[in-house]
């Protein structure tokens, strides 16, 4: 018989590891691995999900008109250019389905998220990895490492897991400079942690060739309903409707995320409260002698002498029952990125962490 093969580039995917959630062996962990929001979803969401089992047996919206009109409302952008999905992976994913092919290139970042380069591969594109510079996107560098095979160009700003960002200038430079038949895609998974930044919208809202995605898992707390959503010119996401199977989203995760984006009230405490806390953990680690860059997100990636160091960190922290995340598959592998948990959390790594310089020395 034939051998049964996958399409090309799919063999080349290594699998997502998300961030670990147990030690084994040690009890009450505090996970600071997936930059959740320590504080959760808001009381309304949880009473949206609560309401929600009474509608169980029912078939979601196909067309998530309510929530794209809230978040047309707290966004201040146009509902009919929202699209809905299983988080902002998958948007990114349709992207790539819609856009890049055999034969064609998919550019982003040498630290950004993974899910660019998999579902590059998934749609049998070629991955393109540009050099940052210090941890920041660089502008020159991508337009440079565009081709007439590039069809997407892929940031994250603020980037994970370094947590840097670049201006709307640079942005808008970018967004002028890349090739006529491209798209920019601007990944706004941690936008929200950034006062008065839009994550990109006003620039979608006047070109033809920029893209925002967005997700509820980070600040809203919802990681567990996977809810995300993109925004772009209305020919884009005519083509991405046509990839988005119907009911891609239950009824319990519309409910929840129009109930997170309209608690504007607490969204703002949320946003508050981890610009404190990340504060305080990025002073009380350079205190240890161990820097952080300056961090726009609920996160700030620490950084050690080298890969044995910042391994031999993490291996302590365990057994103090803190996980955080290595990030040499990002090509950190002297660094650890931490999550800003609430601030017994916050105070117990940077303690520990200072324990473990301690005892190197």
């Amino acid at each position: 018989m034939a051998p049964i093969d996958p399409q090309p580039g799919i063999m080349d995917i290594a699998l997502y590891e998300g961030g670990k959630s147990k030690v084994a062996g040690v009890t009450n962990v505090v996970k600071l691995s997936s930059n959740e929001n320590p504080f959760g979803a808001s009381p309304a969401a949880k009473e949206a999900v609560a309401r929600s089992v009474h509608e169980l047996h029912r078939y979601p919206s196909t067309d998530h008109a309510e929530l794209r009109a809230a978040i047309g409302e707290v966004h201040s952008v146009d509902p009919a250019r929202v699209i809905c999905g299983v988080g902002s992976d998958e948007i990114i994913t349709f992207l790539c389905q819609a856009y890049a092919g055999p034969g064609d290139e998919v550019l982003y970042t040498e630290h950004g998220f993974a899910m660019y380069r998999i579902s590059a591969l998934a749609a049998g594109a070629t991955p393109v990895e540009v050099k940052e510079r210090d941890r920041v996107t660089c502008v020159d560098n991508l337009l440079a490492g565009c081709t007439d095979k590039t069809r997407l160009v892929f940031i994250a700003n603020p980037n994970n897991p370094t947590g840097t960002m670049i201006g709307m200038a640079e942005i808008e430079r970018l967004a002028e400079g890349i090739p006529d038949n491209c798209l920019l895609v601007l990944d706004g998974a941690y936008a929200e942690y950034v006062e008065g930044y839009d994550g990109g919208a006003r620039l979608v809202d006047v070109r033809d060739n920029v893209v925002m995605t967005r997700t509820f898992s980070k600040l809203y707390g919802l990681g567990g309903l996977r809810v995300g959503w993109g925004y772009g010119p209305a020919h884009v996401i005519d083509v991405l409707n046509r990839l988005r199977g119907p009911f891609n989203l239950s009824g319990t995760a519309l409910a929840a995320a129009e109930a997170a984006v309209r608690d504007a009230a607490y969204a703002e405490k949320c946003r508050n409260d981890n610009t404190r806390l990340r504060s305080i953990l990025s002073e009380s680690l350079a205190e240890h002698g161990v820097p952080c860059d300056t961090s726009m997100a609920n996160f700030v990636l620490a950084r050690f002498a080298d890969q044995a160091e910042a391994e031999a960190c993490d291996a302590y922290l365990q057994t103090q029952g803190l996980i955080v995340r290595r990030v040499a598959g990002y090509n950190l592998p002297n660094c650890l990125r931490i999550t800003v948990g609430d601030e017994p959390s916050v105070r117990r790594v940077a303690y520990c962490i200072g324990q473990f310089k301690a005892g190197a020395r």
